[in-house]
Parts: structure tokens; sequence; C-alpha cells
């Protein structure tokens, strides 16, 4: 690989005293690492010279908490409370797994919308029932390594019956609707030995770009077996432990009812929390809750706009912070959330947490929220000592914005501070990974994008049309879902 020197930047490290003020550096790149970084470096005779004047350079932002399967499902619902719109989004009933272009092209587009935002690295929580296929896992590694961005990639998973997952449900739902909602769950042996071909075959792979995690959909959705054999597997292959913990008031009651307490309690007595737990949400988090994850080092995952779209509620994180937990910020599924794109998830995070305290001083500061989107997700990722900020050594997952077009850096006032609430996007115009340069001069360098987009516009008709059939045969489930819901806002919250 060809050394390269970018000259001339305004560079934002998020390292050291100065990590949050530009300086004017050069920054040169050996074998996909930063090699130098300091003012007026000489071009070594082997290198490159990227010219980077009028440009901010940044580390590439870091989406702790995705799921592709939603990709083709944007824009389509509102007003849904996370249990309703869980029955459309995925469907209990009628449903077939895409095929593999099809998958290939979903999984191309998330990586397309994530590049174009200057995010480098992506946790792709990816959920694919009825079973766990090889094939199907290797499709999106493909896609991610064609494009060439950097993530996560689980194949998600839950084995209790779904009415148990429930508070109420088996209440509500009746029983010839309980027998339909039956399905074969896998056994924790299933489900590990499938994990261990993943780690021989795809873990790993393109140039260590691409990496399996463990991701047990929720505690109140696994057994006991399966997420500790999940978590040994976790910690002997150093990748996260990734779940979903108290996204809705639901969830927290059927803590209560079903398991006795908090489902972080539950998680904590066994043996579940340390930090390589990544618990997406943590919306409904007591405070002890908090102080057992901040004791066991585990990260969350801030997803501002989802629970937002969903109803689910505001994650107390200051509280979080305060308790040591590492926050990073996710945007979750493209149904519930509708972009891929880091920076309106940072402004929505900085705003709406106004909301939790009266005290202006507890509200958050933009470079909190920035070092979510950057180290902070990139430590849940368990990718810190790589990415996540520039500082020589670690891997060279640059974004850079043009600090002329529009108007987010006009005046340039604090760069911060108006990445988080002025920029959306739209003045990043290269961007690095692994000191390779996957969008360059707005053009992506490994795909022929217009041509992918094409072809998924072309498919989107006869996919939505079967999609609506598979809408229609799970309509019936959403009075009994709102019923339980219902059922749930009355009872009281775990202490």
């Amino acid at each position: 690989m060809q050394a390269c020197l970018i000259r001339g930047a305004e560079v934002l490290t998020l390292e050291g005293p100065q990590g949050l003020q530009p300086q004017r550096l050069d920054i040169l790149l050996r074998e996909g690492r930063i090699a130098e970084l300091a003012p007026d470096l000489s071009p070594p005779s082997d290198a490159m010279v990227h010219e980077a004047r009028g440009k901010l350079v940044i580390p590439g932002l870091v989406n702790a908490h995705l799921h592709s399967s939603e990709m083709f499902f944007r824009g389509r619902y509102e007003r849904m409370a996370l249990e309703t719109w869980l029955g459309y989004a995925y469907p209990f009933f009628a449903a077939e797994p895409v095929g593999l272009r099809l998958l290939y092209l979903r999984s191309m587009l998330v990586a397309i919308e994530s590049l174009r935002g200057g995010v480098t690295m992506i946790s792709d929580d990816f959920f694919d029932p009825p079973k766990h296929d090889l094939e199907r896992l290797a499709t999106v590694f493909r896609a991610y390594g064609d494009i060439g961005i950097r993530a996560n990639v689980s194949s998600g998973l839950m084995n209790l019956p779904y009415l148990d997952t429930l508070a109420f449900g088996r209440e509500v739902v009746p029983p010839d609707i309980q027998a339909a909602l039956e399905f074969p769950l896998p056994t924790a042996r299933d489900y590990t030995a499938y994990c261990e071909e993943v780690f021989r075959h795809l873990h790993g792979s393109y140039d260590g770009r691409l990496r399996f995690m463990l991701a047990p959909s929720g505690p109140q959705r696994c057994t006991p077996d399966l997420m500790l054999a999940c978590m040994d597997l976790a910690r002997q292959h150093a990748v996260p432990y990734h779940t979903h913990v108290l996204e809705t008031r639901v969830q927290a009651v059927t803590g209560t009812k079903v398991f006795g307490g908090s489902l972080v309690r539950y998680m904590d007595d066994l043996g579940l929390l340390h930090p390589g737990v990544l618990m997406a949400h943590a919306v409904w988090v007591s405070d002890d809750d908090i102080a057992r994850m901040g004791a066991a080092g585990v990260s969350v995952s801030y997803n501002a706009i989802a629970n937002l779209k969903l109803g689910s509620g505001l994650c107390p994180v200051r509280k979080l912070l305060d308790g040591g937990v590492n926050i990073g910020l996710g945007t979750d599924g493209a149904s519930s959330n509708d972009t891929m794109r880091i920076f309106d998830v940072m402004r929505v995070a900085a705003l709406v947490q106004t909301l939790q305290d009266t005290a202006p001083e507890r509200w958050l500061a933009a470079h909190e929220v920035l070092h979510a989107a950057t180290l902070g997700g990139a430590k849940a990722a368990l990718l810190d000592h790589e990415t996540g900020s520039i500082r020589p050594g670690k891997k060279a997952d640059l974004a850079f914005l043009d600090l002329s077009s529009g108007t987010a850096f006009t005046p340039n006032s604090d760069a911060v501070r108006q990445l988080v609430y002025c920029e959306n996007g739209s003045s990043v115009t290269d961007v690095m990974v692994d000191g390779v340069f996957v969008l360059q001069a707005g053009r992506l360098t490994r795909i022929d994008e217009a041509a992918v987009l094409e072809e998924i516009r072309d498919v989107m008709g006869e996919f939505l049309a079967r999609h609506r059939a598979v809408e229609a045969a799970n309509a019936g489930l959403v009075p009994l879902f709102e019923e339980i819901r219902r059922r749930c806002a009355q009872e009281p919250l775990p202490g």
C-alpha cells in the first residue's frame, strides 16, 4: 500500500489536551495507519500527496447500533409504538427472507448512506429469521467488504417463545393465535455451533475490517444457557456481546412480572455484565441498574431518534455518564429512524437531553456528543485501540468535510459545536477506511453507486407489493399488542 501524506488540513484529533480544537496538521499514512501527525511534514519520496487545505478532518464516525434488515422499510411506518411496529417490521406471519441478491443490495444501501455521512464503522445487529445461514451472513459481509466500510456484524436471535417475553402476553392473546405464534427456536448448542462456523469462515475477513459479534436479542428473549454460551464466545474472541436492554416501559414491567425484577439485575445475577457488553437503548434503567452497569464498565448505544419515533422514551444519558457507563450513538434501523445519518442523531441526542434536567450544566455538551459518535462508539465496538480518534498508530479511518461548501461552517465559530448542531453530512467530501479513499471528491470509489441504486429501485415495487400482503397477514395482532401496552402502562415500575 502506497504511503499517503494528507497536507494542510484542519485536524480535530479528539486526543490529548488540544483534541477539541482544530489544528493545522499534516497526516502521514503508512500501511493503513497514521504514522506521523505534525505541521509541515516533508512528503516522503514514496508518498502520494493529498491536498486538504480548506478541509476539516475528523475521526470517522461510528454507528453503534443498527439493523440492516430494516433498510427497505424506511419511511413506511409512523405513530406506532415498538411492540406494534415489530409486527410489521419483523412480521410473525407470512414473511419470507429476501433473496441473496436483495440481501446484498440492502446491505450495500446501508453502507452507501453510512459512508456518505462520514461513518466509517457500523455495528449491524443483523437479524434474519427463521434460521441462521452462513451463506446469507456471508452475503452481508461481502457487501460491506466490497464497499470498504468497517463493521461488526451479528446474527441476532431470540430463543424463548415471543409471548413469554411480554408481560400479559399469555393473558391477552387468544389460544389459537398463541398456537400460531409457536415457532421452532434454536438451542444454545445449535447457535454456538453456528457461531463457531462464522468465526472460522467470516470473522476478521476483508483485511480484518469485518468482525462477527454475539447478539442475543435481549435478556427477556433468550434462555440463560444461551446467553451464557454467547458471553463465553464473546470473551473468547474479544468481540462485543450486543443486546437490547429496557427499550420500552413494557420491557421494564416484563422484568418485574416475569423475571422478578430489573432486567439489568437479572443479567448481573447471571454474570452477564462486563466491559464487552453493548446495550442498545437502556431507556428505562433505574439508579440501581446504572450503578451495576457502571461498576461492570458496560457500554450503551444511545439511539435518540429511534427512541423518539417509537415513543420509547429518553435514555438518561447524564446519569449513565456520571455512573461510569460508556456511551455510543446509534441510528437503529431505517424503519425506526429512517436514515443512517449519525449527524442527525448527534443533533437530536444533544437537544432532547434538555428535557431530562432543568439545570443547564447537566445538559449534554457538544464535545460529549461528538465523543459518543467517535471514541465512545469505537469503545462499544471494542475497537477504540484502532479507531475513533486521530493519533499515530491508529487506523486511518477519517472523514473530510469542506469548510467552504454550504453554510454549516460559515461563520466558523466552534468546529465541535457546528459539527453537532449545524452539520448534516452534506459537507463530507472524502472518507478513508484503513487509509484507503472509499469516498473521494464525492464519489464512492469501489462500487458503481448509480447502478446499485437503480437496481434497488427497479425491484422495490415487487418487493413492497409482497410486503403489503405480509402486513395484512399481521394486522390482526395490532390490537392485542396495544392491549398489552395498555396493561403495562398501569403497572408500577421496578425501583
